[in-house]
């Protein structure tokens, strides 16, 4: 099979981790081999509720016997997107009432980005330095990181960079900025936090101007910081926000959410402002309300922080500078990418799963299910020290 892979499928990076997989339960991946690893990764964060949940299975099996693929998104009603949807309403603050469902978080930027300008009819977006907003050629044009972006110029246009929780870049948004786009937390470039009131701020100078503020909810989205969504652990009610990875649970979705008044520019001037085929597909659409519900039913978004102080009590090394992240969307910062890479690897050895960051080199991602318990998360930090305990006599 790695044979085929190799051969068959288009490779991302020279020397992908190529781990032949068999099934996947709970917070375990098995190889085809049979051995198991405790899953510290969860997707990149999509599988919020574990690998293979029984009610997120029973959801795609039970759709799936009514009905798969219908119409172009948006024609007929269909009972599991206007269900996602309204769930999804209710549980976000006013004026954030009206959803359009994606395939993916890229997907969803794009009509972000598209909503914004048609909306305020300027032209001029404004994101962060060391950005990551998805890999198609809009969002990668808010993606503040040359090295990505260089070969596949000309992006684009009309496109400016600030630096993020950096105050005195907030006079570059003027009349001439449609929206201000930012992750809530920032994702490749080392889990960074807003700090000082960092976003209110922003809102604060864009409702001034006239312009939008977009929040980046892909990955601090669905419970991961604590709260259902990351905006809301700090004071701002962003005009659009963008969410995907773990609101399917472990299905592809995205979705941009407004207000109706926002969001209903795309029907007309022209008409089909934003159209897609397969954006909220049945099947994924149930999964995704099941997920969500599962979420709101149980006290899982509430137990990250507990969790998340759980593996700050236990990872606790020389060779950790600081953990960085707020909730299940934690880094380990080491002193160098060399170190980071060698943690990553031997820990796969050893039978857990680890991560790069996208820029951070210096990261190691930890993002596991929401549903992992107490006892897997002891057991996958006594990996982390032993692998980082071995290094360190090493390199005395």
């Amino acid at each position: 099979m790695k044979e085929d892979f190799l051969k068959y499928q288009a490779q991302t990076s020279p020397n992908p981790l190529a781990l032949e997989i068999s099934h996947a339960n709970g917070s375990y991946i098995y190889d085809v081999n049979g051995k198991e690893y405790l899953d510290f990764i969860a997707g990149v964060s999509a599988n919020t509720l574990g690998h293979n949940h029984p009610k997120v299975s029973q959801a795609i099996k039970d759709q799936i016997d009514k009905y798969t693929h219908v119409m172009v998104y948006g024609e007929f009603i269909q009972q599991p997107q206007v269900d996602l949807s309204k769930l999804l309403a209710k549980n976000l603050p006013k004026p954030l009432e009206t959803i359009y469902l994606t395939n993916s978080g890229t997907e969803a930027t794009e009509g972000a980005l598209k909503l914004a300008k048609r909306y305020t009819g300027r032209s001029e977006i404004i994101a962060a330095r060391d950005a990551y907003h998805g890999n198609t050629q809009g969002s990668m044009s808010v993606c503040g990181v040359e090295e990505q972006n260089s070969a596949f110029r000309p992006l684009v246009p009309s496109i400016k960079f600030i630096e993020f929780n950096n105050l005195n870049d907030l006079d570059k948004i003027t009349t001439k900025t449609a929206a201000v786009i930012l992750e809530t937390i920032q994702g490749g470039a080392g889990f960074i936090e807003p700090k000082n009131n960092y976003l209110k701020k922003v809102k604060d100078k864009c409702e001034e101007v006239g312009a939008l503020l977009i929040l980046d909810e892909i990955q601090t989205g669905i419970g991961r910081t604590g709260k259902l969504f990351g905006f809301e652990n700090y004071n701002v009610v962003p005009d659009i926000i963008v969410t995907g990875k773990g609101l399917g649970g472990g299905m592809p979705i995205g979705a941009f959410i407004s207000s109706h008044t926002i969001m209903s520019c795309l029907k007309q001037q022209p008409k089909l402002g934003h159209i897609t085929t397969f954006g909220g597909h049945p099947v994924i659409a149930a999964a995704a309300f099941a997920t969500l519900t599962e979420l709101l039913n149980s006290n899982l978004i509430e137990q990250t922080l507990i969790k998340e102080s759980y593996i700050r009590k236990h990872l606790v090394h020389p060779l950790i500078t600081e953990i960085r992240g707020k909730g299940l969307m934690l880094a380990i910062m080491v002193e160098t990418s060399e170190i980071a890479s060698e943690v990553i690897l031997k820990s796969m050895e050893k039978g857990l799963l680890l991560f790069w960051l996208l820029f951070e080199g210096k990261a190691i991602r930890i993002s596991p299910p929401l549903t992992i318990s107490d006892n897997e998360i002891q057991k996958g930090c006594t990996i982390i020290m032993e692998v980082l305990d071995e290094i360190s006599k090493i390199n005395r």
